[in-house]
């Protein structure tokens, strides 16, 4: 697993603060969720609150992907060219078909 998180690291921009405390938050609310999924399903609890609320930590998980993923799309495609292999050098040198992929693996 790679520790690089070069998304998040550009120190100078407000927006990416941002971005990485909306990813946070939607990460701590489906792990919170999670943590509901296991006493309810520890204590026997309905099926249907358990489909419930996995629905809800799938839905989380998701958009803080789609947040991760949309913002160094937008960071890549805005902040630096592109060079003549697609390459950003602003986004752990990510071609724009690579950052499309990863969107579309969310969806």
């Amino acid at each position: 697993m790679t520790t690089n998180t070069a998304w998040l690291t550009d120190t100078g921009t407000v927006n990416q603060a941002s971005v990485k405390r909306q990813v946070l938050n939607r990460l701590r609310r489906a792990r919170g969720q999670l943590d509901a999924i296991i006493t309810t399903v520890e204590g026997d609890g309905e099926c249907r609150a358990v489909v419930t609320q996995l629905a809800a930590v799938s839905a989380a998980v998701k958009r803080a992907g789609f947040v991760i993923v949309a913002s160094g799309m937008k960071r890549c495609l805005s902040s630096a060219p592109a060079d003549a292999d697609g390459e950003c050098d602003s986004l752990e040198h990510l071609s724009v078909e690579e950052l499309e992929k990863l969107f579309l693996m969310l969806s």
